[in-house]
């Protein structure tokens, strides 16, 4: 069966690990679009647009963080749904990082919001802190709108460890999430061996999750953490290996690139630079 990670890690395989943050700030916007009339969707559809055009034959896939579309109201929230339709119109792959953690009917909503309609996505991020029932409520859109999740198992943020490192039964926390991401996962592995429910692993803890790696051979990951949290190429090559089993997620390396050098309509060719530079920096290590 041929699911959702097949398909991102068979991209990974012929594009390279990179994932583009589409994480939009005002602030972000060359000086051309912030001086632009017109609405502040189209604003941020015409940035994401062009970073997508120019990014595409380097990269996997692409990360919304949703919380940057709604810091601007119901103006940010047609920008995204603007980006993804997009995004799925030129099948590229699209991971919604909107870190859900709730049960029950509320996560039955999310899923739909989120896997239908306007802001559908092909990944979601998902907190696991209210275990399987938090989990659980997405199984049916895997299953029938071949669908994919991204638990959170080991965060880049410096105070993470206050309790991802606490030890239950000689094992840290992170360890036993990762091991449950495992079991949730084990009734939707693809053909390539990864199941449709993957994790997140901070780049910043690259031996932590390599261990995780060859414990858990058939997750697939979503790793954040490279360049402005300090996360190298030499890092994420350890973790994804020859088995390329994982994207790497940039942002604002990528997205920002253009700034104080380029402040025009084509300030995007700054991003494909980026984009391949970070690309070979990675794969140079492998």
């Amino acid at each position: 069966m041929n699911i959702i990670m097949d398909q991102l890690h068979n991209a990974v395989l012929k594009k390279g690990p990179v994932c583009v943050g589409l994480d939009p700030k005002e602030a972000f916007f060359p000086e051309y679009l912030r001086k632009k009339d017109g609405a502040t969707s189209e604003k941020l559809f015409e940035f994401n647009k062009k970073i997508i055009d120019a990014t595409f034959e380097d990269c996997a896939c692409f990360k919304l963080q949703i919380a940057c579309y709604e810091a601007f109201g119901v103006e940010g929230m047609i920008g995204y749904s603007k980006t993804v339709q997009y995004l799925k119109q030129n099948k590229l792959l699209s991971i919604g990082d909107i870190k859900r953690g709730d049960i029950a009917s509320s996560a039955e909503m999310y899923a739909k919001g989120h896997f239908d309609g306007d802001f559908q996505v092909d990944i979601i991020t998902i907190n696991p802190y209210m275990g399987e029932d938090a989990v659980s409520p997405y199984y049916k859109y895997i299953k029938e709108r071949n669908k994919g999740l991204f638990i959170l198992i080991r965060t880049s943020n410096s105070s993470s460890t206050e309790l991802q490192e606490l030890i239950v039964d000689d094992e840290p926390v992170f360890l036993k999430t990762a091991k449950l991401t495992e079991k949730w996962g084990k009734d939707f592995i693809g053909e390539n061996g990864f199941s449709a429910i993957g994790g997140v692993i901070g780049l910043t803890y690259p031996e932590e999750m390599r261990a995780i790696k060859d414990e858990l051979p058939n997750m697939f990951f979503l790793i954040p953490g490279y360049g402005a949290q300090g996360g190298t190429g030499r890092d994420a090559a350890l973790i994804i290996g020859q088995e390329r089993c994982g994207v790497v997620n940039s942002s604002r390396k990528i997205i920002c690139a253009h700034k104080g050098i380029n402040e025009t309509e084509s300030f995007s060719e700054c991003a494909f630079e980026a984009a391949r530079k970070m690309k070979e920096d990675i794969l140079k290590w492998l």
